[in-house]
């Protein structure tokens, strides 16, 4: 049978933890860690509880100790219970109260509302709780007031004085075996460092080798060790320590950063624990692209059930989205709004409509026409393709509406965590941009291909006569006819208010070639005089550094002679 050791007394947060986790185990109660601790490591539970966080009082640092200096065991699972305080005492008509017991932690967890309710009251912390119990009701002790779960002064016949003393009040337990968890695909990995020498940048270097892979941080604290007085640095990070990434993360960080050996204590692997609320279990998708399958994927390692839905998948989209809080549509922009009409009605009350589209105005107001009163409805432009690693430093324009609520809020964050830049746009404004950032510079990459073809320009003469300027656009239309035209495509055929960009364009650029006809240069140096005016110093001179960066990398590749 198992068994867990955790702290007493029955009915404390830690006894009803176990309980939660393990119905069915024989459990032992202790009044001190250090009597857990002994006990467990002496071979005499399966399991042991130690509380390591709590939202009010931050790391339990007393019990967190215990559990880094404890050997031979594997942190594998956690349990975060909310914790139900309560002040009792023997007398209910009691008028005033000299002393309050309690734990130490739980004087820590309280103390905003022992200082606005007993400022002058004198706090005492014991270990054996229970025992403290009996012994102020067997002395009759009716100036004494003690602070515990409901549960246990109800036991001991204490009368409730108040009722849940701490709101937003949650523990979190660790759960220690002998034998390691399993890999889940929803983990995280617990690591701590040996005291480490005194070094200039050590910690951004160990962040640095989590962060180029792509490995989110859940948790980081530092400390200094007791006995040297030497930075220890505690971090939880996503993913098991069985993974590949995971492994070559904590080898770099070992090997070449803190450059010692064992300088690395691995405490456990176990399935991922979130102090926060979700109100989000699952998303459904329209659309089983790439783009589909690359969200899909990640929003499964948050946790997340996902299903992909299409005209040939086993679950047809009309089955998926009674299932579902969220319908994610990513479909050609072609087919968009048809899409919406089609399904928009079928979603009910309380879900979420999340459009990840590249044209905002119509796409929405369609969204609004065909689906209920009661539907969040948002728009998400994310500027990158199947073949980006990470979000991180990735564009992402997201078209808030008077109908976005937490479920669209809950999709931001999960954008946001991901290290993508968010840009928040009005309808109309992200499709004038869109159009000037994507549709414009498509429409003139195709132009130019077409140019080259029509004059019969071979590719391998252009490197003779470009300079490091006209290779940007070279650069862009060799892009653009290097991937999938029907992407192109749909970007240029794009409705709403990027279509203005398109059309302005066209007509300046034939006012600027009737100027070059006519060789009228002091009307064209006055045009970009004005245009200089718009853009600003600002502008022109960080967008500068910029291409000069950009042109060291290409002369020194010599990308600019090589096609």
């Amino acid at each position: 049978m198992v068994s867990i050791a955790t702290l007493g007394p029955v009915g404390s947060d830690s006894y009803l933890a176990a309980r939660q986790y393990n119905p069915d185990a024989e459990l032992e109660c202790f009044n001190s860690m250090y009597e857990l601790v002994s006990a467990y490591a002496a071979g005499k539970s399966t399991l042991a509880f130690i509380p390591v966080y709590n939202t009010r009082e931050g790391e339990i640092k007393e019990y967190f100790r215990f559990l880094v200096e404890l050997k031979g065991y594997h942190w594998i699972d956690n349990v975060v219970l909310p914790i139900h305080l309560s002040i009792g005492t023997i007398d209910p008509a009691v008028s005033s109260i000299s002393t309050i017991v309690g734990r130490s932690t739980v004087f820590n967890q309280c103390k905003d509302y022992l200082k606005a309710n007993f400022p002058d009251a004198t706090l005492v912390a014991v270990n054996d709780i229970e025992a403290k119990l009996s012994e102020i009701k067997e002395q009759s002790l009716t100036d004494h007031g003690i602070i515990e779960s409901e549960e246990l002064l109800k036991r001991f016949e204490f009368s409730l004085l108040d009722r849940e003393v701490v709101s937003h009040n949650k523990t979190r337990f660790a759960v220690l075996s002998s034998e390691p968890a399993a890999v889940t695909g929803y983990d995280a990995t617990t690591v701590i460092t040996r005291p480490l020498k005194d070094r200039v940048g050590m910690l951004v270097d160990i962040l640095g080798e989590f962060t180029r892979r792509g490995i989110n941080i859940l948790d980081l604290r530092s400390d200094n060790d007791i006995e040297t007085q030497k930075l220890q640095i505690y971090l939880e990070i996503e993913g098991h320590c069985r993974d590949f990434i995971v492994q070559e993360a904590l080898k770099a960080v070992e090997k070449g950063v803190i450059q010692e050996e064992n300088a690395l204590k691995v405490l456990g692997s176990f399935p991922r624990v979130d102090m926060r609320v979700k109100r989000i279990k699952s998303f459904g998708f329209i659309g089983t692209g790439e783009m589909s399958k690359w969200f899909s994927l990640r929003l499964q390692n948050e946790g997340y059930t996902t299903y992909l839905t299409g005209r040939s998948t086993p679950v047809s989209p009309e089955q998926m989205i009674p299932l579902v809080d969220v319908v994610v549509l990513c479909v050609p922009i072609s087919v968009t709004s048809a899409t919406i009409r089609k399904y928009g009605r079928l979603l009910r009350q309380g879900q979420a409509l999340i459009l990840l589209a590249g044209e905002s105005e119509n796409t929405l107001k369609t969204a609004f026409d065909y689906t209920k009163e009661g539907v969040e409805v948002m728009l998400v432009h994310n500027l990158w393709g199947p073949q980006a690693a990470t979000m991180k430093d990735k564009n992402a324009a997201v078209v808030r509406t008077k109908r976005s609520g937490s479920l669209c809020s809950e999709f931001e964050s999960f954008l946001y965590k991901h290290g993508a830049e968010i840009y928040q746009d009005s309808a109309s404004q992200h499709d004038l941009l869109m159009g000037f950032g994507q549709k414009l510079p498509t429409i003139i990459s195709v132009a130019l291909a077409s140019t080259l073809a029509k004059h019969n320009i071979d590719c391998n003469d252009i490197g003779s006569h470009s300079t490091l300027t006209s290779i940007y656009g070279i650069l862009a239309m060799a892009r653009t006819h290097n991937q999938n035209p029907r992407t192109y495509a749909e970007i240029m055929s794009t409705k709403g208010d990027g279509r203005k960009i398109v059309k302005t364009f066209a007509a300046t650029l034939q006012q600027i070639i009737d100027l070059t006809e006519k060789e009228d240069i002091n009307a064209l140096c006055e045009q970009m005089e004005a245009n200089r005016r718009h853009l600003t110093p600002e502008f022109l001179e960080s967008r500068m550094k910029q291409a000069k960066s950009v042109d060291e990398v290409l002369s020194e590749s010599g990308v600019n002679y090589h096609f």
